[in-house]
Parts: C-alpha cells; structure tokens; sequence
C-alpha cells in the first residue's frame, strides 16, 4: 500500500461517495491524482472502490467527526505521501422551521463542522505545516440567514470562521486556504426536507458535475497564485 499513489498527486476529499464529493473525486482521479476518499456510507465506497484502481481511489469508511477516525485514516494516507490537497466537502443539513429543531438536529449539523477541524489539524500535522492547501466547502448560508437553516446556517458560520481564522494563521505561508461557498445544488442532500425544498424547485439547483468543475478550474490549477474564495450561484432563469 505505501505505493499506491506512485508518486502523483494525493488528495483527501471528505463525503466522496455521492453528489459533489463523488463528482470532485472522479474529476480528480481523470486529472491524474490520487484520492483518498472518506465517507461513512460504506455500499457506496465498495462501489467506489469497483470503479476505479487502487492505484487512483482509497476509500475510508467512518464518520468524520470521530477523531479516532480522522487520525488513523490521515496517518495512513500520509504513509503515501505527502497530501497536496483536503477538500472538506462531508456535512449534514437540517432544514426546518426555528421552534422544530432539537438537540439530535444540532449535533447532526455539528458534525460538518467537527470533521472540518479534525481533518484540517491532522492533515496540517501530517505535512508539517507546509505545501498544503485545504479547500473548505460551506455554502451560502455561511453568508447569510435562511428562514428555515437556522441551525444550519449556524454552522456554515461557524465553518467560514474557521476557514478566515486558518487563512490568518497561515498568511504567507506554503498553506493554502480556500473558502467554497456554493448555492443550492440538485443532489439528494435535500431528500429529508421536501416540504422545505419540493423536488421540483430541487431541480433548478446547480448540477454538482458543473460545479465540481467550477471549483477544480480554481482550485487545481498551474498558475501561481490562489483563489482564497469562490461563491457560486446559478442562474436564475
């Protein structure tokens, strides 16, 4: 397994098995990188793991906000090589009105949040610090209120936070950090929120394989420099 990447590029991408994760990933593997991909659904990573080498795709089956998890599963990777990129793309939603959240919809919307911190410390320890970029993908409601996204719309605070605090602390550095704010995208992440977000209006939402493309025209590139923070919309037609 210590040879697995030969030499090419290595990156982590968090919530790989489907939507914009698995789009990311396999956009990346056909540039040429190796991708570590982590997510807890575990069908999809075997299925994951049937379409592409193990010389291009290593899948990790666990929850990101466990820490045990994350640690074990970077220490391994960085075994590869040194970890180019971490795309922080994993995250639950909870879409409801104010007075209809509860405890259990808190800490599931925490858990983006968590595995964001936990990636990005033991994937930055792993480097030591250097040549890295993290790419941290939020959402709009980090940049404004939502009705129905309070809590929601809580944590994508909370991530782009994190993500302005990390670009401090690493200015002029080799660390890179990138903040993805990207709109509604028509994926099954809305599947639980249908009286919030009708299939139909899903529908109009963004096509996750356009945007992976947006974000990796940016965010993999040869040019000398860094897009510290893409915010895409779609059009509205």
């Amino acid at each position: 397994m210590a040879d697995a990447a030969n030499g090419r590029h290595i990156a982590i991408v968090t919530g790989s098995a489907l939507g914009l994760g698995y789009e990311l990933t396999r956009r990346l593997i056909a540039k040429g990188w190796f991708v570590a991909g982590i997510d807890f659904n575990a069908e999809r990573q075997a299925a994951l793991a049937d379409e592409f080498p193990a010389d291009q795709y290593r899948g990790f089956v666990g929850d990101v906000s466990d820490e045990a998890f994350a640690r074990e599963s970077v220490a391994e990777i960085a075994g590869l090589g040194h970890i180019d990129l971490l795309i922080n793309n994993a995250g639950q939603p909870s879409f409801k009105k104010p007075t209809a959240y509860e405890a259990a919809d808190v800490d599931k919307c925490l858990k983006g949040l968590k595995g964001m911190i936990l990636w990005s410390v033991e994937t930055l320890k792993a480097d030591g610090e250097r040549d890295l970029k993290i790419a941290n993908v939020m959402s709009t409601a980090a940049t404004r209120g939502n009705a129905n996204e309070s809590v929601y719309c809580a944590t994508k605070w909370g991530e782009k936070g994190y993500t302005q605090s990390l670009k401090a602390a690493y200015k002029g550095s080799s660390v890179k950090i990138v903040g993805v704010y990207p709109g509604g995208i028509d994926t099954a992440f809305y599947r639980d929120s249908h009286d919030y977000v009708s299939e139909e209006k899903q529908h109009t939402f963004m096509d996750p394989g356009q945007l992976a493309d947006v974000i990796l025209f940016n965010l993999v590139n040869d040019a000398n420099l860094t897009v510290s923070d893409i915010l895409i919309e779609r059009n509205y037609v």
